[in-house]
């Protein structure tokens, strides 16, 4: 199986017209990118697919959210992929690196994302608050993600974290969400804020 087939794949179910192939101009233009500025360690059109099929997972905790933040967006996992497939909702994708922060103005520009808007710097838990979601995907260790996130949602707001090989001990707040990915397990792990 191609690829592409892995995406189409991947988004079956999701009631967005175009999301394949929106995510396979996406899977694209981080290659070309990634030729030229290091986004990621994955150079193929398959290992960016796998980055892009994990950011995916994300999508059903986001149906009630009005107010996503992504921290770290990096090459826009999960964020971009997300806004991909939830056009009515609004992003805010932060990431202080500003040659990423330029490849995620293009992907959002090239893939029509109206609702995504880049900022380029740190977060800040004093000003990034009362989102519905923070998100973060390879930036924190899980715990210090979890912990920090806490600090942007709104009473009542999700935290997701991407669990991998570190395994976190669940607090009350918590709950693991299993799902696989290729050979790996995965989990998202939602903490309640």
């Amino acid at each position: 199986m191609s690829w592409r087939d892995d995406l189409a794949t991947a988004t079956r179910g999701f009631d967005v017209a175009g999301a394949a192939s929106a995510l396979e101009r996406f899977v694209e233009l981080f290659e070309t990118w990634n030729r030229r500025i290091n986004l990621s360690a994955a150079r193929t059109a398959d290992e960016i697919t796998q980055h892009v099929i994990d950011s995916l997972a994300v999508v059903r905790f986001l149906g009630d959210a009005r107010r996503v933040i992504d921290v770290g967006s990096g090459g826009g996992f999960p964020g971009v992929v997300a806004a991909t497939c939830l056009p009515g909702k609004s992003f805010v994708l932060v990431e202080p690196v500003r040659k990423k922060t330029a490849f995620l103005s293009t992907a959002a520009r090239e893939l029509g994302l109206r609702g995504v808007t880049i900022e380029a710097r740190r977060v800040d838990p004093t000003i990034d608050r009362d989102f519905d979601v923070a998100m973060s995907r390879a930036t924190f260790a899980l715990e210090e993600w979890l912990s920090l996130g806490q600090r942007l949602v709104r009473p009542g707001g999700l935290v997701l974290g991407m669990e991998g090989r570190e395994k976190l001990t669940l607090g009350l707040r918590d709950t693991r969400h299993p799902y696989p990915l290729g050979d790996r397990d995965r989990a998202i792990i939602v903490r309640a804020g």
